[in-house]
């Protein structure tokens, strides 16, 4: 009876081994964690991957904002934004420029707002979400990007933090 109450208690002490899995396993998720948060923060301040990124997601798509990427990543910079908000929200309002209204791909003021080019209205929806215009600082200075979504348009849309954040990722994952 003893030495089967032995076995029982080393087959006990086997079992948390055999369900943590091998260590070197361990260790290579370890390391694909690592390597994966070191990739994304070379991208946080690599313009060039990200402009790269953002014109590869539009040109998948046959949108007219590819070739914008660089102007987009260099905006967001400026202004302190995610990289990847601009892009988004105008895939969002207007797939990616296809339907943009007087070149306006961001929908910015309803579409009601006129611009002369993609590139005017890139840095006036980016300097306006940066906070840097003293009519709409007090809905997008010093906010998240959740609360500057919540101002641009998901109180009319419920939906629209969530699928920016979608296209968002997307674009970052090359998708």
């Amino acid at each position: 009876m003893k030495n089967k109450t032995i076995q029982f208690a080393h087959g006990l002490m086997l079992i948390p081994f055999l369900t943590m899995g091998s260590p070197l396993a361990m260790f290579n998720t370890n390391l694909a964690l690592k390597v994966s948060v070191q990739e994304s923060v070379a991208l946080e301040n690599d313009l060039d991957l990200q402009a790269e990124k953002i014109d590869a997601y539009f040109a998948k798509r046959d949108m007219p904002l590819e070739g914008y990427g660089a102007k987009l990543a260099q905006a967001a910079k400026d202004n302190d934004l995610d990289w990847r908000l601009l892009p988004a929200i105008a895939i969002k309002e207007s797939t990616g420029g296809k339907f943009a209204c007087h070149s306006n791909p961001f929908g910015w003021g309803s579409c009601k707002i006129k611009f002369k080019s993609f590139d005017a209205a890139i840095e006036t929806v980016a300097m306006n979400l940066g906070g840097k215009n003293p009519n709409t600082e007090r809905y997008y200075k010093d906010k998240t990007t959740i609360e500057k979504l919540h101002h641009y348009n998901n109180s009319v849309v419920p939906t629209y933090t969530k699928e920016i954040f979608e296209f968002m990722e997307l674009i970052e994952e090359g998708k």
